[in-house]
């Protein structure tokens, strides 16, 4: 027996059961995506995106709101005015050049009084956005004029305002009081169509 067989084991010697058995370090576990909860945060997601959705049509249509109330808010108010308007339209409408003529300084003095008065009221309506319709000569629109009766004129085209009893106004986008005209008829069509007219008068 040699020296060599009697020496003990070292430390770093490994039984060769036990190099042969180790077994390696485990695999990290991933964990399954869950179905429910992919789910419930599409849910959640869709919900946050109509929430958005929603507040930002709601702020769209406060600003709307405030902006009417901006420009409409003084409907009723200026409705009101625009009969103190016609008062003094009227007034002044009844008196005709040659009583101005004859009118004395005093007179002539109030009469300007009144009409720069009537110029700075429809000065300070239109600054508040409040508009005269000027319908005269134009084709009568029902959406901007009322018509009060029918005058037989074959000189203006069938249609046409040939006179305005009462001013009408708009304020913004929208009309404020109809103007009251009358409406030609007789003439001829405000915008004929050729093809027709030639199949009127035959060759």
């Amino acid at each position: 027996m040699n020296d060599s067989d009697m020496r003990p084991p070292t430390d770093d010697a490994v039984p060769a059961s036990e190099a042969t058995t180790q077994p390696d370090a485990p695999a990290p576990v991933v964990p399954k995506p869950s179905t429910s909860l992919d789910r419930e945060l599409a849910e959640a997601k869709d919900r946050l995106l109509r929430t958005l959705a929603d507040m930002d049509n709601m702020r769209k249509r406060t600003e709307r709101e405030v902006a009417d109330a901006r420009v409409y808010g003084i409907s009723n108010f200026a409705r009101d005015i625009l009969g103190v308007a016609d008062n003094m339209h009227r007034a002044m409408a009844a008196l005709d050049d040659e009583l101005r003529a004859k009118a004395d300084e005093g007179l002539k003095a109030l009469l300007d009084g009144v009409e720069l008065t009537e110029r700075e009221l429809i000065n300070v309506l239109e600054k508040h956005g409040v508009t005269r319709i000027e319908p005269l000569g134009q084709k009568f629109d029902p959406n901007r004029h009322q018509a009060m009766y029918e005058v037989e004129d074959a000189s203006v085209p069938s249609g046409s305002v040939v006179q305005v009893m009462q001013a009408g106004y708009t304020i913004g986008d929208r009309v404020l009081r109809p103007a009251l005209v009358a409406v030609a008829k007789g003439g001829a069509k405000a915008s004929p169509a050729p093809a027709s007219s030639a199949n009127d008068n035959p060759q």
